[in-house]
């Protein structure tokens, strides 16, 4: 059983909403105050129910001002807050430190890059009251003055003076709690127990934190949750003040938008699913009431329950997506092994159901392990092969060769060609005063011979017949150059053609035409838009959205909220006949051409179409060669279920990457037909 890893995430966020002062019969004050309290996140699955994302409970250390010392009290709560920095670094744990003043590598005070609204509301009228070109020594020197640390070294005073500074910035109150530390060891906390005359209000909250199965599977779909930044802030309060100004909106609805407003100290989704489905994702916010006599007694009492966020149901399936993972790098690694490329190895796959658009399962390469997300960030950020880059949705590649299916079908639609068209290579093409050329001289072929051998000439002379116009029709029916439509970002790419040129300010030239028909000239499509063109060839036609969300339920599993049905978005109109020749080269590819040792010993036939691709890179001053290998395939061939669609970049060819989809495919069969374990009661899994 995998191991169990960890992310925070804060469950009570409390947020003023009035306070008053009431006299009661006995004549006793008692201050009574309204707080908002953040709901638990709601968990993520995949498509058979097993547990992606949930929640486990942990402590944290919070400052309560209703006992803790007054800002009056500056000796005694510095001390205390000395004390608990040095317990915590003792044990190795965390404490909250978001002080944009550092140390850099000489020692020296500077500004942290990338934290300007930070910096600027340092030195803003509201806190330092500074000019805007103090420097860090500078506002460091303030805070020590503010806060009374002159009997601390300046280290130490730094570190006193960041709490302090967050506990302003994040508006500490009685009744909005400061965070000191989250997800401590119970050896700490008892330790703070042991010693609570000492630690006057700190206390220890048990709050839930996200917790990922295998925090490895799938980071670049998944996604992680952070701190809400200024920016992220202020666009969602924007738009709630939109719609509060809105007559759209009843008074009771209106006070639930406000009640459900994101606060400094939120924790939203950064990207990925966890970004994606935020709104379902974050609960629904409660209200606590608390009151306080005059003899320091707190009480309280939920007047709203918060709510758990609702449960997530990906298209994804776990075990497909490890398959894919791991045979991914494998192959990375033994073509890395053997190759003499300066250039990254890096890669992406991608699953689709062929029949509903649905992601069963996508790659990238390298990766990383989401619990180590924030914790090695700046390293993952320098590493080689851009680890936090999704290459499956946001690079963009040179199609190659995989191409000549769309020029292909567009030959056939167009009447250029028909199944017993032949054309000539002898591997040189010459058009004007250019000459383009072949990998081998094939001598006569017809169009599925020429998918088979993925042979140049005879698509030079496709392209020229048709034009880039006519071809781009086709190519965009097939989904290339556009988004797919899935939840999390991705790239649009680029459709080689006059449009792009001109966008550029450049012109589109007869030559660019030829290369275009074989994949070259400016095109650049996502993997998963080679995925989704490979199923729509294999579905003979339809087009359908991509989409990771299968569907989404109430936290009890009990109420389906959100069921996505497959979504259409384009019929081709392409005819059977045509579809039926440009598969049956695709299968020649598997059985009798360059990848039938890949794909031997998969139980079902596979339609594929491979492409090489050459790129350069230019390294200390020197243009760096290599070759990106690509492989779109389908299974089975009669009945077509599932596409795959593969990229190596710059260590070997096409018909390399195949084994990769051949794991795939091998994985799948095999467990096709198996029963799925029995679902908890009362879950509508399916």
């Amino acid at each position: 059983m995998s191991s169990l890893f960890v992310l925070i995430l804060m469950v009570y966020s409390v947020v003023l909403i009035k306070a008053v002062v009431i006299d009661e019969d006995s004549g006793n004050s008692v201050s009574k105050y309204e707080v908002v309290v953040d709901g638990t996140r709601g968990e993520i699955l995949d498509r058979n129910g097993v547990t992606l994302v949930s929640n486990r409970q942990g402590n944290s250390i919070k400052f309560n001002a209703a006992l803790f010392p007054s800002q009056s009290k500056n000796a005694e709560r510095n001390e205390i807050i000395y004390t608990l920095i040095e317990l915590c670094e003792s044990k190795n744990e965390e404490w909250t430190d978001n002080l944009p003043i550092i140390y850099n590598e000489l020692g020296e005070l500077v500004f942290e890059e990338d934290r300007e609204t930070d910096i600027k509301g340092l030195k803003s009228s509201n806190m330092l009251n500074l000019n805007s070109y103090a420097t860090a020594k500078n506002c460091l020197d303030a805070l020590v003055d503010m806060y009374d640390l002159q009997d601390y070294d300046e280290e130490t005073a730094r570190k006193i003076a960041s709490v302090r500074y967050e506990m302003w910035r994040t508006g500490y109150s009685i009744t909005n709690p400061y965070t000191f530390a989250q997800d401590v060891s119970n050896e700490t906390v008892s330790i703070i127990k042991e010693k609570s005359e000492f630690f006057k209000g700190v206390e220890i909250e048990i709050e839930a934190y996200r917790e990922y199965t295998d925090s490895a599977l799938a980071p670049h779909t998944i996604g992680i949750i952070g701190a809400i930044n200024s920016d992220e802030y202020t666009k969602y309060n924007e738009s709630l003040n939109e719609m509060l100004e809105s007559t759209d909106y009843t008074d009771e609805e209106k006070a639930e938008l406000s009640r459900n407003s994101y606060s400094v100290t939120d924790y939203i989704g950064k990207f990925g699913i966890e970004s994606a489905m935020e709104t379902y994702l974050r609960g629904s916010k409660g209200v606590k009431s608390i009151t306080i006599d005059s003899e320091g007694n707190v009480n309280s009492e939920y007047t709203v329950n918060p709510e758990q966020g609702d449960t997530v149901v990906l298209t994804v399936e776990s075990g497909l997506q490890r398959v894919a993972q791991n045979s991914l790098e494998k192959r990375i690694q033994e073509l890395w092994a053997t190759s003499s490329s300066e250039l990254d190895a890096a890669g992406a796959v991608v699953v689709l159901d062929v029949d509903t658009g649905e992601i069963l399962a996508s790659a990238s390469y390298p990766t990383y392990d989401l619990s180590e997300y924030f914790e090695k960030y700046d390293e993952l950020l320098e590493a080689d092969g851009n680890p936090l880059v999704n290459r499956a949705l946001q690079s963009t590649y040179e199609p190659g060769s995989t191409m000549k299916l769309s020029t292909a079908l567009a030959g056939l639609e167009e009447k250029s060609i028909d199944s017993e068209t032949t054309y000539y290579c002898n591997s040189v093409f010459e058009y004007f005063d250019v000459t383009f050329g072949c990998l081998h001289s094939h001598g006569y072929l017809d169009v599925e011979n020429a998918l088979e051998e993925s042979c140049n000439i005879f698509f030079y002379n496709v392209g020229e017949s048709l034009g880039i116009d006519v071809m781009n029709s086709y190519s965009s029916k097939l989904g290339l150059g556009q988004k797919t439509g899935v939840e999390i970002s991705e790239s649009t790419g680029i459709l080689a053609g006059r449009a792009y040129r001109e966008s550029i300010g450049s012109t589109w030239q007869m030559g660019d035409t030829i290369q275009a028909g074989i994949g070259q000239s400016d095109n650049l499509f996502t993997i998963i838009q080679l995925a989704n063109y490979c199923a729509t060839i294999a579905n003979n036609g339809t087009r359908y959205k991509c989409h990771y969300v299968k569907y989404i339920m109430s936290d009890d599993h009990r109420e389906i909220i959100y069921e996505a049905e497959p979504e259409i978005v384009e019929q081709t109109g392409i005819s059977q006949a045509s579809i039926d020749i440009v598969k049956q080269g695709m299968l020649a590819v598997t059985t009798t051409g360059s990848c039938a040792s890949a794909f031997s010993k998969i139980p079902e036939k596979v339609g594929a179409k491979t492409g090489t691709t050459q790129v350069k890179r230019v390294i200390d001053g020197r243009v760096v060669e290599g070759n990106n290998g690509l492989n779109i395939s389908f299974a089975p061939y009669d009945t077509p279920e599932i596409a795959v669609a593969v990229i190596i970049e710059n260590v070997d060819s096409g018909t390399a990457t195949a084994t990769v989809a051949a794991d795939i495919y091998e994985y799948y069969f095999s467990t096709k037909n198996q029963v799925s374990d029995a679902q908890n009661t009362n879950q509508l899994l399916r």
